[in-house]
C-alpha cells in the first residue's frame, strides 16, 4: 500500500525544509522568515522590516503579509505599509540607521521595500540617498520591483532596470519562484557585504504564477569574498558621512564588491558548454526561459546544442555585469547573441567589456548582436514583450 506524508495548507508557512507549493506573493512573504531563520541559525539576533506600496503584480503581497502577521511577529518581522512608495522606501532606509547609533535592540534589521515599477520611478530620490548612505553588516535591504513588461495590468508597460541603474543599485533577476527565494537570500547577503541596496526584479509572469518550491536552506551556500581591496573602514553605513565620501565609496568600492559577491557565489552560470563553441547566447530571468522554449521548439536538445557549438550563459545580476565570467564565456566564440526583454541592459555592458579587453590584447572580439544585428537593423524588438 502506498503511503503519503501528511499535508497541510499551513505547510507553506510552517515548513523550513522540503517542498511546498507557493504563489509568487506567498514566496515573497515567506522570504523574510527564511532570512530570520538563517540569521538565528548563525547565532545573530536580527529583526526584519517591510514597507512599500501595493500595485500589480505585487497587488496581493500586502494582503498576504496581513494574513500571516502573527507568523511575522514570531520572527521579529514588522510590516508597515507606506502611504505611498516614497514613504515606504524612506522607512526602510531608516531601518539601516538603527545600528549606526548606540543602543540598538537587535544586531541588525534586514529591510524589504516593495512597489510597482512606476513606484520605483517615483522613489528614485530616496533610492539614491539610501543607497549612498548604505546598509549595516547584519541588516541589508532588498528593493522588490514589480515589473509588468507586457502591460498586463498597468497603464504603461514598464521595466525598472534603468531606474535601479540610475540610483547605482545592483539588481538580481529571478526567472521563477524558486529563484525568487534563492536570489532574495543572496540579495540580502550581497547587500550586507557590499553596503548597497540590492534590487530584485519581480516580473508579472512570475508573481502571478505558482509552483513547487524547495525550502531546504542547504540548497545555497553563501560565500563572502575576502576583504582584500576594501577600504579599512569598510563599506557599510556610518555617521557622520559626507556626500563626496559616500560617492567615492559607492563608485569605487561598493559596486565592485557586488560584482565580487556575484563572482564568488557563481550566480552567473554557463549552462551549455560545448568543446568547440561558435555561437554564444546570453540571457537572464524570463528571457532565459524563452530561450529554452525556443531551443525546444526548434528541436535543439542540450546534446544537439553542444554538437552545434552553442554555448548558453544565464545571468543572475544584469547590472552591474560581472566581467570575469563574461570573459571566460566569450573565449573562442565567433558571435554572441544577447536576448533580453524590453530595453537592453546586458548588451551594451558586454560590448564595452569585451571590446576593451580584446582590443587591448590585439585580438578580434566576437560579433555581438541583440537588439540590432551587426548591420544596425532591428533584430529583437523592445516592444510588446
Amino acid at each position: 500500500m502506498t503511503t503519503f506524508a501528511p499535508v497541510s495548507l499551513d505547510d507553506k508557512w510552517q515548513q523550513n525544509h522540503g517542498q511546498v507549493y507557493l504563489t509568487g506573493s506567498q514566496a515573497l512573504a515567506r522570504l523574510p522568515m527564511l532570512q530570520a531563520i538563517q540569521d538565528q541559525q548563525a547565532g545573530y539576533n536580527t529583526a526584519g522590516f517591510i514597507s512599500g506600496y501595493r500595485g500589480s503584480p505585487l497587488g496581493h503581497f500586502d494582503k498576504t503579509l496581513w494574513q500571516i502577521k502573527d507568523r511575522l511577529t514570531a520572527h521579529n518581522i514588522t510590516f508597515q505599509p507606506g502611504v505611498n512608495e516614497d514613504l515606504g522606501a524612506t522607512a526602510v532606509w531608516g531601518s539601516q540607521q538603527a545600528n549606526v547609533f548606540p543602543g540598538a535592540k537587535y544586531d541588525g534589521v534586514f529591510g524589504l521595500w516593495y512597489g510597482k515599477g512606476p513606484g520605483v520611478d517615483r522613489s528614485g530620490d530616496v533610492f539614491k540617498h539610501a543607497n549612498a548612505f548604505g546598509t549595516t553588516p547584519l541588516g541589508g535591504v532588498l528593493a522588490v520591483a514589480g515589473d509588468d513588461h507586457a502591460c498586463k495590468s498597468s497603464t504603461l508597460p514598464h521595466q525598472s532596470d534603468y531606474a535601479f541603474m540610475d540610483a547605482l543599485v545592483p539588481y538580481l533577476y529571478p526567472g521563477n519562484i524558486q529563484e525568487l527565494i534563492e536570489y532574495g537570500l543572496y540579495g540580502w547577503a550581497m547587500s550586507r557585504y557590499s553596503g548597497c541596496w540590492v534590487g530584485l526584479k519581480a516580473l508579472a509572469e512570475i508573481m502571478d504564477s505558482g509552483s513547487r518550491v524547495d525550502l531546504d536552506q542547504t540548497r545555497i551556500t553563501i560565500k563572502c569574498p575576502n576583504s582584500e581591496g576594501k577600504p579599512s573602514d569598510g563599506l557599510n553605513a556610518r555617521w557622520p558621512d559626507k556626500p563626496l565620501q559616500q560617492e567615492v565609496r559607492l563608485h569605487e568600492h561598493k559596486l565592485e564588491a557586488a560584482r565580487a559577491f556575484c563572482r564568488a557565489n557563481k550566480l552567473d552560470k554557463t549552462i551549455i558548454n560545448p568543446l568547440k563553441p561558435r555561437l554564444g547566447i546570453i540571457s537572464a530571468g524570463k528571457s532565459y526561459l524563452d530561450v529554452l522554449q525556443a531551443l525546444e521548439d526548434l528541436g535543439i536538445s542540450h546534446e544537439l546544442a553542444e554538437d552545434l557549438g552553442i554555448r548558453l550563459y544565464k545571468v543572475a545580476m544584469p547590472w552591474p555585469l560581472e566581467p570575469q565570467g563574461i570573459e571566460a564565456f566569450s573565449e573562442g566564440l565567433d558571435e554572441i547573441l544577447v536576448i533580453e526583454e524590453k530595453r537592453g541592459v546586458i548588451e551594451e555592458q558586454l560590448r564595452q567589456q569585451l571590446y576593451q579587453r580584446f582590443n587591448a590584447q590585439g585580438q578580434t572580439p566576437p560579433r555581438i548582436t541583440g537588439k540590432q544585428d551587426d548591420l544596425g537593423q532591428e533584430l529583437l524588438t523592445t516592444l510588446g514583450n
